[in-house]
């Protein structure tokens, strides 16, 4: 099923699962949690590579039970992109990540304008932050995807990342349309 999707991504502690569904909510469409998120609070943080194959793998089975329910839009908190940047930044590459695609319709990334929060979950505050950013830039680069960058306050970037969203929903054409 080829239904429209915008992921959000950027590094931790930028409001993606916070703005996530409130643009589901505002565009009628669904929220595909971050898969990685609820992994780490069930089995931890020692993300090997073949956790985060694992997490890679069990993100897109959540996202097709999502598609079978044929929701106007998905709004995905993060996906192979961010996942592939986590590599990156723990083990120094991705290589089995880099051959899954990158499949959303449009990608919004989170800047680490806005403060850090620690959670237990989250492990790249400080210096760390700005690297794993330019890591999540460089997975962009390398699969050749410009995402639209959202940044400032938590109003703002809600207030972007619906302009970002309406503008590409005007110029994709919807299933069955």
């Amino acid at each position: 099923m080829n239904l429209p999707r915008v992921c959000l991504t950027g590094v931790e502690s930028t409001g993606e699962p916070t703005l996530a569904p409130r643009l589901a909510a505002h565009f009628g469409g669904m929220v595909m949690p971050e898969f990685g998120r609820t992994h780490a609070e069930l089995f931890g943080t020692d993300f090997t590579p073949d956790v985060l194959l694992a997490i890679a793998h069990g993100h897109r089975a959540g996202l097709a039970a999502i598609e079978a329910m044929a929701p106007r839009l998905i709004i995905e908190d993060t996906d192979i992109v961010t996942t592939a940047a986590w590599a990156r930044m723990l083990h120094g590459g991705s290589t089995l990540l880099a051959k899954i695609p990158a499949t959303a319709g449009l990608y919004l990334l989170f800047a680490p304008d806005v403060p850090f929060i620690a959670d237990g979950t989250r492990q790249f505050g400080g210096a760390d932050r700005k690297r794993f950013q330019a890591m999540i830039e460089a997975e962009f680069e390398e699969r050749r995807i410009t995402p639209v960058p959202i940044g400032g306050d938590f109003e703002a970037r809600e207030a972007q990342a619906i302009a970002a969203i309406q503008n590409w929903l005007l110029h994709t054409p919807m299933p069955g349309a």
